[in-house]
C-alpha cells in the first residue's frame, strides 16, 4: 500500500508537470502575439501562473520557449516541404507549400518571427534541420522550373522576400484571411512562368536565416540574436 501511494504520488507529480508545461506554452503563445518573441519570460511566468523557476525548469532559455511554442506549426512546415517534395506536379507543391506556411502566420500572430528566428539558431540539431530545408527547397524550385511552371528567374532566396511581406500584413492585420489570401494569389501567380514578361532584378542579398527580428517581427533593425 505504501508503494502504491508513492507510485500515484509520482504519477501525480509528472501529471502537475506536464500541465504546467502546457500552461506555459499557452502562455506563451498568447503573450508573443500581444508582446512579440522578445516578451519579458517573467510576463509568459504570470499569464500561465506558474513561478519563473518552473519555467525555466521546463524551457531554461527563451529560444526554447519559442521553439516549444510553435513546436507544431513547425512540425507542420516540415511536413509542408515534404510533400510539396513528393507532389507529381513541382509547382502544385511550391504552391502548396507556399499557402501553408502562409496561413501558418496569419492563425498564429506570434509564429511569423518564431518562424523566421528558428533559422539562426545555431545549435547542431537546428542547424542540420535549417540546413537541410534550404536543399529540399531549393531542389522543389529546381523541379518547379524544369517542368516549366515556376519562372527560371525565382531565386530560392525569393522566399524570404514572401515571408517578410506575408509577415507585414499579417502583423498589420491580424486574422484578415482575406487580405492574405489575395496577397499569396497575387505573389503566386507573379511566380508563373507564363507571367514573366520581363526579367526580374537580381535577388535580394536575403536568406532566412539573416532576416531581422523584432519584438514586433522581421523589421529593418538588429536582430533578435544579435541583441544582449
Amino acid at each position: 500500500m505504501v508503494e502504491s501511494s508513492r507510485i500515484t504520488a509520482r504519477g501525480g507529480t509528472r501529471a502537475d508537470a506536464r500541465r504546467n508545461r502546457e500552461r506555459v506554452l499557452v502562455a506563451a503563445r498568447a503573450v508573443f502575439a500581444e508582446r512579440g518573441i522578445d516578451a519579458p519570460m517573467a510576463t509568459v511566468a504570470r499569464r500561465a501562473g506558474v513561478g519563473v523557476a518552473t519555467l525555466y525548469r521546463h524551457f531554461p532559455t527563451r529560444d526554447a520557449l519559442v521553439r516549444g511554442a510553435y513546436a507544431q506549426q513547425m512540425r507542420t512546415c516540415t511536413r509542408a516541404l515534404t510533400d510539396a517534395l513528393a507532389a507529381p506536379d513541382p509547382w502544385q507543391g511550391f504552391r502548396h507549400l507556399v499557402e501553408t506556411v502562409c496561413a501558418l502566420q496569419l492563425e498564429e500572430r506570434g509564429f511569423p518571427a518564431a518562424f523566421v528566428a528558428a533559422f539562426p539558431d545555431r545549435t547542431a540539431e537546428y542547424t542540420r534541420a535549417r540546413d537541410r530545408a534550404e536543399r529540399d527547397f531549393a531542389t522543389l524550385v529546381r523541379r518547379a522550373q524544369e517542368s516549366g511552371a515556376l519562372r527560371t528567374d525565382f531565386h530560392p532566396s525569393d522566399i524570404a522576400v514572401v515571408l517578410l511581406a506575408h509577415c507585414g500584413l499579417a502583423t498589420a492585420l491580424p486574422g484578415d484571411g482575406a487580405a492574405s489570401r489575395r496577397l499569396v494569389a497575387y505573389l503566386l501567380q507573379s511566380f508563373r512562368a507564363d507571367a514573366a514578361n520581363e526579367p526580374l532584378p537580381a535577388p535580394a542579398a536575403l536568406s532566412l536565416r539573416s532576416l531581422p527580428i523584432t519584438a514586433d517581427g522581421p523589421q529593418g533593425r538588429p536582430s533578435r540574436s544579435s541583441r544582449h
